[in-house]
């Protein structure tokens, strides 16, 4: 059996293969809930293969969401909105993830395709928070936080997680990546506070620290946590491998599970050197650093390919985004390809290469 067709146990969940479908924003969402598309483009994925589908990122409260067409988990009718989606995954045993966000100075942006940045309040728009007074390129001002509006936050991520629990999640992820709230905590690009949550390391890893005991007490001791962050800023001063290290070590004492390690997207004109598979390094830098899983993402796109990253123990699952929204039944190919003997949905098996 090939590595990437192996499974993989953690603490009550087993994925049957190390292929996850990473989370991608869909701008479709109404005033925070899911409809018939987040039903057809998530179902689509459960029934091709991977092990897990992470939705989206899903806001905490009405001003985490990135724009005003992203997911919340706030509201009793945004939670039931996921119940059926969960329950199409579940029937093609497939597992089902949720990332929980929230955007801080990137909010309260406009639909894709639209001809201004920031949406208005008459559109739905909200004024943005940050960590400190700086705006993110072509964004809004934001507003301070003050330290009981972290204290609410940290609370809110709490309670969309017990919501998370309730819809019948199997796991959680904390969004702490791409310049989004967390990680403009994490960074000294966009933290400058002077207070307990800003200047040293440890202060600027707080806020993520306090949201991450705060989840893994309030879900089951079976339920996986994950934590997604950006290893490095790609800028100089900026948020980097080594704090991304030692913040790793921290979080597994905590009880993260797993590490998605993403890069960038604190400040709009880092120098990346996308390439494919160029984000695997940090991941098994933490990996070998710290023991904790780690999944590696970005320009993964081949089969032989994700089977080498896992073969050769530089992550221990891979995630896929644009690979997927060009075929969601991208695992069944790759099975395939790699010569891997998988269970396909019984409505697909014709379709199956001999």
């Amino acid at each position: 059996m090939p590595h990437l067709f192996t499974p993989l146990k953690i603490r009550g969940v087993t994925l049957r293969n190390r292929v996850v479908v990473s989370p991608m924003c869909q701008y479709s969402a109404i005033d925070g809930v899911v409809g018939t598309w987040h039903q057809i483009h998530l179902g689509a994925f459960a029934t091709g293969g991977s092990a897990l589908v992470m939705v989206e990122a899903t806001g905490v409260n009405p001003v985490g969401r990135i724009s005003i067409g992203c997911p919340g988990l706030w509201s009793d009718e945004q939670e039931a909105a996921f119940l059926p989606i969960v329950h199409f995954a579940h029937s093609q045993k497939t597992l089902i993830g949720i990332q929980l966000a929230h955007a801080g100075r990137k909010a309260s942006t406009t639909l894709p395709g639209a001809d201004h940045p920031i949406a208005t309040p008459a559109e739905g728009g909200w004024q943005s928070v940050a960590p400190s007074p700086i705006a993110f390129h072509g964004l809004q001002d934001p507003q301070v936080m003050s330290v009981a509006d972290i204290h609410q936050t940290t609370a809110d991520f709490t309670q969309a997680a017990v919501r998370a629990v309730r819809a019948g999640f199997d796991l959680v992820e904390i969004h702490a990546a791409h310049g989004y709230l967390l990680h403009q905590f994490l960074s000294p690009l966009s933290n400058q506070r002077t207070d307990e949550y800003g200047g040293s390391f440890e202060n600027r890893t707080r806020f993520l620290r306090e949201v991450s005991i705060a989840i893994r007490a309030a879900i089951p001791e079976t339920m996986p946590l994950f934590v997604r962050i950006s290893a490095t800023d790609w800028r100089e001063g900026g948020w980097d491998l080594d704090q991304s290290t030692t913040l790793a070590a921290e979080l597994k004492n905590i009880g993260v599970d797993l590490i998605d390690v993403s890069t960038g997207g604190a400040v709009h004109d880092a120098k990346i050197p996308v390439a494919p598979g160029f984000q695997v390094s940090f991941a098994t830098a933490i990996k070998e650093a710290t023991g904790i899983l780690t999944s590696a993402v970005g320009m993964i796109t081949e089969p032989e390919q994700a089977n080498s990253i896992v073969e050769n123990q530089q992550a221990d699952l891979v995630m896929l985004a644009r690979a997927m929204l060009r075929n969601p039944r991208w695992t069944l190919d790759a099975a395939s390809q790699l010569a891997a003997q998988v269970d396909w949905p019984v409505q697909l098996v014709r379709g199956k290469k001999s």
